[in-house]
């Protein structure tokens, strides 16, 4: 992408990449790369990952890919919180269970949260996304929040998707993120809020993306 501003997702989730990439693809002046292509060592960045905070893993995220290569770099730390479950799994979302033989780590999630629920009515299945970004650039720290209200189903419905789609209905919808796809996802997701309200605040506080 010519003249375009190189931004790092620190992440080496491919479902991730590409989710962030489709949000970012009206934003012709930024080309987003993963973190493999411009870091040594990039599969160690989940390490810092050590807070019970949203907030402070992407941060730390975010530093340290920023450390590693020198460009802006942009992290997010996002999990789902059911209120039945007093929040939880929330900043333990992506390993909140432990596999079993044969097993994906998003099948083990999705299965034992549903075990955790099971016996809780429709009404009380009330859960959200929320995803927290973080942006270094030339030592400025800029972050953003967005936030997706729905429900968890009793069972997983759909394909088209990563994570806890297959059981989460978003608010306003019948059908998982995962029946929904993509596109509808990207335009509703809290991933897809955060980004928006990034880009407010870069424009607000009239930071550019420097080109390479």
């Amino acid at each position: 992408m010519r003249n375009a501003s190189v931004l790092v997702l620190a992440s080496t989730n491919r479902h991730k990449f590409e989710e962030f990439k489709m949000l970012f693809k009206k934003h012709s002046d930024i080309q987003l790369a993963p973190a493999n292509e411009y870091i040594r060592n990039s599969d160690k960045l989940s390490l810092v990952e050590t807070s019970d905070h949203y907030y402070d893993n992407a941060i730390a995220k975010a530093r340290a890919c920023n450390q590693g290569c020198h460009y802006p770099s942009l992290a997010d730390d996002s999990g789902l919180e059911v209120d039945a479950l007093q929040g939880r799994p929330g900043a333990r979302s992506h390993r909140f269970a432990i596999p079993k033989a044969g097993q994906t780590q998003d099948q083990a999630n999705n299965l034992k949260l549903l075990e955790e629920l099971k016996g809780i009515q429709d009404e009380k299945r009330t859960a959200r996304f929320v995803c927290h970004l973080a942006l270094v650039i030339e030592g400025v720290l800029v972050h953003s929040v967005g936030m997706m209200e729905g429900r968890i189903t009793r069972e997983l419905k759909g394909d088209d998707g990563f994570g806890y789609d297959p059981i989460f209905i978003p608010t306003g919808y019948t059908q998982t993120l995962a029946e929904l796809g993509l596109e509808v996802k990207n335009k509703i997701s809290h991933r897809s809020l955060a980004v928006a309200h990034l880009m407010e605040d870069l424009k607000r506080q009239n930071i550019i993306l420097a080109k390479p």
